[in-house]
């Protein structure tokens, strides 16, 4: 069964070319041999079966000559390629992915933002950041106390919580006893204060060993986490894990009592701009940077004029298209910094003799993506046309208005953990073939790029950006839907993830 609903396609319907100097189309449904294609009142004989996303040659290329998508090269044909062939795997060579140093020359001036930008019901900060759910963190320093974090979170499932506390949730993980000082120790060290002090987070526990290299003294020296609403425990000094699950629960319960005396447990109008939106895509497929992604563009773009932040992530999935970002930068420094983190990941994978096309993975060349180069033109039109205000390293605290980035490796749960680490109130999450992740304390609103997909998926998908390839409506259209749906989510309204109960961490 194909994943994209088949329908009936006219010569000019049946396949797309997305930019005036592409070679290829992309086949909106299966294309037969001897089907006939339509591009710029061409006709184009179809000269094998070509699968439903994948790229039909619209002129014969030669051996060696490039291939062009999106108005960009993406490889070499390995072999001469007739019109109307399948363009993959088979006759498409990864070239290598050259990194283009394009700088920018001067400093874009800091935006002006309009009056009267539109409001959600959220959780107003001390420290000036907007909720957008209002949960009790309870985190593990290392994963010695995992397992009394997560019994601590249990015992609070099935009882009632007051109105406006969403739920206790637990941050177990398998790291932070054998450490050894140094850039991992300070990732760790990042990612559980940002999980903890959280703008979606009311309270949070953290619970140690005692004695490992993670130690709980640590987060708490200068009270930077808020005063009374977070506090820290260990095995060792209550008594073990029976001891210490009694003690957090009761901890868990005055933490409770102290949110709602506060007034912290109550939504209050806030304005759209306190929303830093996480930008991720998982399980692509070829239609992904032709409609949802570029649709979740124009809502990123409507987020930035409004000063709200928009952050796209998976520094391995830019890899063929940086210098996308890098026109965009704000100034040198942020380019500069952009491309560190770029050079980085190639020499990381040069110690293993990787590839950078290693990704693409199975499913996404299913889809029809061929290479990374390929997938990546596609995934930075999530963050549409605004400037580059700010990169961040991973899970380092956001703190920029506009669209931004942060340094993540390309497998979503651990992109998703770092964007929720940095702060990030809300998720929105494309995907192609399909994907059910979810996280704790952040929603995860999730966007196909196709029908079937939606329709196959129905209980983990939200919004469908296929109605654009089925010509219902546009990527303008879309994209000012996703925008008006992620005000509702921040209001309160789940997620299909948060229905299901996916919290992947």
């Amino acid at each position: 069964m194909s994943l994209l609903r088949i329908q009936t396609a006219t010569p000019e319907t049946a396949a797309i070319r997305l930019n005036p100097a592409d070679n290829v189309a992309i086949a909106r449904v299966p294309l037969s041999r001897g089907q006939q294609v339509r591009i710029c009142a061409e006709d184009i004989s179809v000269a094998e079966p070509i699968p439903v996303g994948h790229k039909v040659a619209i002129q014969a290329i030669r051996a060696g000559g490039a291939v062009i998508r999106y108005g960009a090269f993406i490889g070499k044909a390995s072999r001469d390629i007739a019109r109307g062939a399948h363009v993959h795997s088979h006759n498409l060579a990864f070239e290598g992915v050259p990194v283009r140093e394009e700088m920018p020359e001067h400093e874009i001036a800091p935006a002006v933002y309009p009056r009267g930008i539109p409001v959600f019901l959220g959780y107003s900060r001390p420290d000036g950041r907007a909720g957008t759910r209002n949960y009790i963190a309870i985190a593990a320093a290392s994963n010695c106390a995992a397992h009394t974090v997560e019994l601590i979170a249990a015992s609070f499932a099935s009882g009632e919580l007051p109105d406006g506390i969403d739920g206790v949730v637990a941050f177990p993980h398998g790291e932070g006893c054998g450490h050894s000082a140094g850039p991992d120790t300070r990732q760790l060290h990042r990612v559980i204060a940002g999980v903890l002090d959280h703008p979606n987070v009311g309270a949070g526990l953290l619970v140690g060993l005692g004695c490992e290299v993670n130690q709980v003294s640590e987060y708490f020296p200068d009270s930077s986490l808020r005063s009374g609403l977070f506090t820290g425990m260990t095995l060792q000094s209550s008594g073990g894990t029976n001891a210490t699950v009694e003690a957090g629960v009761r901890e868990v319960k005055r933490l409770i009592e102290s949110l709602v005396a506060s007034g912290g447990a109550a939504r209050v109008p806030v304005p759209a701009s306190k929303i830093v939106l996480g930008l991720n895509c998982g399980g692509s497929d070829s239609f992904s940077g032709i409609s949802a992604n570029p649709a979740l563009g124009v809502c990123s773009d409507m987020l930035a004029a409004i000063g709200a932040t928009s952050v796209l992530a998976e520094t391995t999935e830019i890899f063929g298209a940086e210098h996308l970002l890098l026109r965009r930068a704000r100034n040198r420094a942020v380019a500069e910094k952009l491309l560190e983190y770029v050079h980085a990941y190639h020499r990381y994978l040069r110690q293993f003799g990787g590839s950078v096309d290693d990704n693409p993975s199975p499913g996404n060349k299913q889809g029809g993506l061929t290479n990374i180069a390929e997938k990546s033109l596609g995934a930075v039109a999530k963050s549409g046309t605004s400037p580059l205000m700010a990169v961040f390293d991973y899970a380092e605290r956001i703190d920029t208005a506009g669209f931004v980035f942060m340094n993540t490796p390309g497998y979503d749960p651990v992109s998703l953990t770092g964007l929720a680490a940095g702060g990030v109130n809300l998720i929105a999450f494309t995907t192609g073939r399909g994907s059910a992740i979810g996280f704790p304390t952040v929603p995860v609103f999730k966007i196909s790029t196709n029908t079937a997909t939606f329709e196959n998926m129905r209980d983990n998908i939200d919004l469908n950006a296929g109605r654009i390839m089925d010509g219902e409506t546009t990527v303008e259209q879309v994209g000012r839907e996703i925008f008006a749906e992620l005000l509702k989510v921040a209001s309160g309204r789940r997620t299909a993830s948060e229905i299901l109960g996916h919290r992947e961490f």
